[in-house]
């Protein structure tokens, strides 16, 4: 599904990348872990053409998602959900409106809103929360609406970039079996994370990186430094 090919991205005074080959398949659950400034989130806004590789080539499909036209890229990232570790909630609507805001950005008719959004709510339950401003939510609440967010649109894969990163240990548990929970429905998942208990407790395939290589890739991993 997403292959990078010897990808490097450096920058003025800093090597965010260097000749990064990766191969991420559909329906799996890959973890990218390292300390901050490994590159983890370079890494995934390569994916999203949200930055431009120095060197090398970053495939979606058989797609070099930095050659795509704007309208094409538009498209491409309707196919991609993105989970937040500050969130980036609109504070000005309800749990309700800011699922029913992301699917009217991709042209969903009211008919549609209003059956899908207290699905997806309850599928992160939230479903007692849909009148709820965000300032009205803990910090766990307002990460699985987030979550809600991401999926309402039905995406092939979720990045989920440090979504734990501001959480107690409890709600970081309930994130990740959400998160555990799409990926069985057959949505691909990219985590990216230095939480080491979270690692261990998905045992899914974890790839380490360290000063911008990829220095450990393994099936069935565990957070190894």
């Amino acid at each position: 599904m997403i292959y990078f090919n010897n990808v490097s991205k450096v920058y003025k005074d800093a090597t965010a990348l260097s000749d990064v080959t990766l191969t991420i398949t559909t329906g799996e659950f890959v973890s990218i872990v390292g300390a901050s400034g490994a590159g983890k989130t370079t890494l995934t806004r390569m994916i999203l053409a949200d930055d431009v590789p120095t060197k090398g080539t970053v495939f979606f499909e058989s797609i070099n998602v930095h050659k795509l036209r704007s309208k094409d890229l538009t498209k491409l990232r309707r196919r991609i959900g993105v989970v937040f570790q500050d969130f980036k909630l609109l504070s000005n609507k309800t749990a309700y409106e800011n699922i029913a805001f992301a699917m009217e950005a991709v042209g969903k008719t009211e008919e549609e809103i209003m059956s899908d959004v207290p699905h997806v709510l309850e599928l992160v339950d939230l479903g007692n929360k849909a009148s709820n401003f965000p300032h009205q939510m803990s910090g766990g609440e307002k990460q699985r609406l987030s979550i809600a967010r991401a999926i309402i649109n039905q995406p092939e894969i979720i990045i989920a970039d440090e979504p734990t990163g501001n959480l107690d240990p409890v709600n970081t548990y309930e994130i990740i079996q959400i998160l555990k929970k799409i990926n069985d429905l057959g949505t691909t998942i990219i985590l990216t994370t230095h939480n080491k208990g979270v690692i261990d407790s998905i045992k899914k395939r974890v790839v380490t990186m360290e000063k911008g290589k990829i220095v450990r890739d393994d099936k069935d991993g565990k957070y190894t430094m």
